[in-house]
C-alpha cells in the first residue's frame, strides 16, 4: 500500500526540461519581495559600518597583544 506522500508525486520524467525550469524560476522570481532603493542603501551602509568596526576592533585587539608580548618576551 502506498503512502499518501507517494501517491501525491507526480511521476518524475527522466531528463531536463528546460522550459519548465525558465517558467519555475521566472514564477519563483516574482514571489521575491525586493527592497526599495533607500532600504539597500541604509542596510548597505549598516553592514559596512559594522564591519569596518568589527575590523578596528580585531585590529586593537591585535595590536594590544603584540605589544604585551612584546612587554613579556
Amino acid at each position: 500500500m502506498a503512502k499518501k506522500n507517494e501517491a501525491e508525486m507526480p511521476e518524475a520524467t527522466s531528463g531536463v526540461n528546460v522550459t519548465n525550469f525558465f517558467q519555475g524560476l521566472k514564477e519563483e522570481f516574482e514571489k521575491v519581495v525586493w527592497p526599495s532603493r533607500q532600504q539597500l542603501v541604509s542596510e548597505s551602509a549598516g553592514v559596512l559600518l559594522m564591519v569596518t568596526l568589527s575590523a578596528a576592533l580585531i585590529f586593537l585587539v591585535d595590536k594590544f597583544f603584540t605589544w604585551a608580548a612584546q612587554q613579556v618576551f
